[in-house]
């Protein structure tokens, strides 16, 4: 009995203390955004990243940056891995900093389209999905500023609810969910239950957008840069019940604090032989295109996301890396 209450308050102790190591933390980072807000913003981001490169060095995750690098990129030299390391946090900086100026930084201008800081590649597709009576999905990295893609969505009359992991930290959270709500639109938070939520907007004919480079506990096991990795295959999922196309869309970080936004045509998924979509060789699909991204702007990717961490179970080595039933299974799960 001693010891059942002794573990009790040692679980509400250290509950009580991560707690406490948030809200510093959030108080920390919002204190800093709001004296970034004092500046404008091209000084205040310039500013935010050359802290970042100087101070993010001395922090764990960089370690783990350098070695998802060095697996990733076994070729480069230390040098070239620390550059784009370094470049990582600098992007990092960047992305945290624009929270506070999103209503500034997007300003497209469809009789100007040079004049600003947005430039966006396959603009007329955005309205021809606008304009289509039928459900879309929209898939997504975390790189550049991948915030700014349904609001340049919105800006072209594409309603998209947007599927999204928030932070760790709860405080945080808070903040960055009120900040996209008030500029992009419906947003879904990736928990249990949320497949099926995404399926009933989809089932309406609405648009649903999702971010496909994460870690997901307990999803089909994959391959990304050669590594085993495990992947949702809600996007694949959905779109075999739906029959409804996938379009890729990414950001591009420019210099000058400027931005390339990109959708493209809808990625062809594989098919089985019975011309369903294959939902386990289309999760890896994509998990190909996302690869081809980061390869060509690997500073603009977070490199300190333990993607390649497999769940106990995998890393026991009763789980292979290869298609077949145990991958239909986690699918199933999955969704």
């Amino acid at each position: 009995m001693q010891r059942g209450k002794f573990v009790t308050f040692r679980y509400r102790a250290m509950r009580s203390l991560r707690r406490l190591n948030h809200w510093l933390v959030a108080r920390f980072a919002m204190g800093a955004l709001w004296l970034l807000r004092k500046l404008p913003p091209d000084k205040a981001l310039d500013f935010a990243a050359r802290m970042a490169v100087k101070v993010g060095p001395r922090f764990g995750r960089h370690r783990t940056a350098l070695a998802n690098l060095r697996m990733a990129y076994p070729e480069k030299s230390e040098q070239e891995i620390e550059a784009i390391a370094l470049e990582m946090w600098d992007n990092m900086a960047r992305l945290a900093g624009e929270y506070v100026f999103l209503d500034q930084l997007f300003d497209f201008d469809p009789e100007n389209r040079t004049a600003g800081r947005i430039e966006i590649v396959g603009e007329e597709l955005f309205v021809r999905l606008a304009a289509e009576k039928k459900p879309h999905i929209l898939f997504t990295a975390h790189l550049g500023n991948f915030e700014l893609l349904p609001i340049a969505a919105a800006v072209h009359g594409l309603k998209v609810t947007a599927l999204f992991r928030p932070p760790n930290n709860p405080y945080i959270a808070e903040f960055i969910l009120s900040t996209r709500r008030s500029t992009m639109g419906e947003l879904m938070e990736t928990r249990a239950g949320a497949a099926f939520a995404l399926a009933a907007i989809l089932e309406k004919g609405g648009n649903v957008g999702a971010l496909v480079d994460q870690k997901f506990i307990g999803g089909l096991l994959t391959t990304f840069f050669n590594r085993p990795c495990e992947t949702n295959p809600v996007v694949p999922m959905l779109a075999r019940r739906f029959d409804c196309e996938v379009f890729p869309a990414r950001c591009i970080r420019l210099p000058g604090n400027r931005y390339r936004l990109e959708i493209q045509e809808a990625v062809e998924l594989v098919r089985d032989a019975d011309g369903d979509i294959d939902i386990g060789a289309s999760t890896q699909l994509l998990n190909h295109v996302v690869e081809g991204w980061v390869r060509e702007n690997p500073g603009q990717w977070m490199w300190f996301h333990k993607r390649w961490t497999l769940s106990r179970r995998r890393r026991s080595r009763r789980w292979q890396a290869k298609p077949g039933s145990r991958n239909k299974k986690a699918a199933r799960k999955a969704g």
